[in-house]
């Protein structure tokens, strides 16, 4: 198996990620020019860019550093899912329970649309037997 330099694997971690290079090196601290240059390979990581990378992004450290082994440590953050949560946490608690509650109204027409799309396929499977 071919082991592809560090600088490669960084940006393997945020492309999995599915995250841009600005909400990457945010979520770890630095600058985004410094974190292009790191990608680039023009720039080393240190001891501590590794651990942000690994604590933040779940990353095995091992993986990161030599390239062997899995990726992941664990499953992957849904990153998103935590950005919507730092928004939510500056909001006043009467926008967010206003953004909760429309959550919930979503949640439930999403549930209500999924139900109604799996009556017609059973009636479809139904109907050619």
């Amino acid at each position: 198996m071919k082991v592809f330099p560090v600088n490669n694997r960084i940006k393997a971690v945020r492309e999995a990620l599915g995250i841009s290079q600005k909400d990457f090196c945010r979520g770890i601290f630095l600058s985004q020019s410094f974190y292009a240059k790191l990608e680039k390979g023009e720039r080393n990581l240190n001891e501590r860019i590794y651990e942000l990378i690994s604590n933040k992004y779940n990353i095995n450290k091992e993986w990161l550093i030599t390239g062997n082994g899995e990726m992941f440590s664990t499953t992957p953050p849904d990153v998103e899912l935590e950005q919507l949560m730092e928004i939510i946490k500056e909001l006043d608690p009467l926008f967010r329970e206003y953004i909760i509650q429309q959550i919930k109204q979503l949640a439930s027409l999403h549930r209500k649309s999924k139900d109604a799309k799996n009556i017609s396929k059973k009636k479809k499977t139904n109907s050619s037997l």
